[in-house]
């Protein structure tokens, strides 16, 4: 018979809150639809919660919760399998290719750019992830659990990568006309 979670602690509930939007990010980072983007978030508080007593406040508070909710999507995302990559970049894709404002060389370039990271495996679109959500490399690093050389190195290869399959895509484009 499994015990019923025990009710969140105040400190607990209150840094999540604060930091509620990294989980939110990653969460339309690797799914697209709202059900699915809502289940992760589910999912991601739930192991946040679990792996609660095992947080050691004597490091960031930010830093762990990136950790426990890119390790939740990156093994939801592998239980999916293939067809998790073949999905867009969610909420912020959507806002960008929806808006009237945009010209269509905007979103020709966002789509480009969205199906070089769909090329991406779980581990690089992470870093990706956290290299666009501001993170230096050494908070990328102990996220991902690597040293800050080889997570600028990652980046890097990752950076040249997307540019080559962009570059590509456009001559592609530009050459067919």
């Amino acid at each position: 018979m499994s015990r019923p979670l025990p009710r969140p602690a105040p400190a607990f509930e209150d840094l999540l809150a604060a930091h509620h939007g990294i989980v939110v990010k990653i969460a339309a980072s690797y799914c697209r639809g709202p059900e699915d983007r809502a289940d992760l978030v589910q999912d991601i508080h739930l192991q946040l919660w679990r792996a609660w007593p095992a947080y050691d406040p004597a490091r960031s508070f930010s830093t762990w919760m990136y950790r426990v909710a890119l390790n939740v999507a990156i093994s939801r995302r592998r239980a999916d399998g293939a067809q998790a990559g073949n999905e867009p970049l969610g909420e912020a894709h959507d806002a960008l290719v929806g808006a009237d404002d945009v010209d269509a060389t905007a979103r020709q370039q966002l789509a480009l750019v969205e199906r070089a990271m769909r090329d991406l495996g779980a581990l690089d679109r992470a870093l990706l992830v956290l290299h666009l959500e501001g993170c230096g490399h050494r908070e990328i690093g102990e996220v991902m659990g690597i040293s800050e050389t080889n997570a600028a190195t990652r980046l890097g290869r990752i950076r040249q990568q997307l540019r080559r399959q962009v570059g590509a895509n456009e001559g592609d484009d530009h050459g067919n006309g």
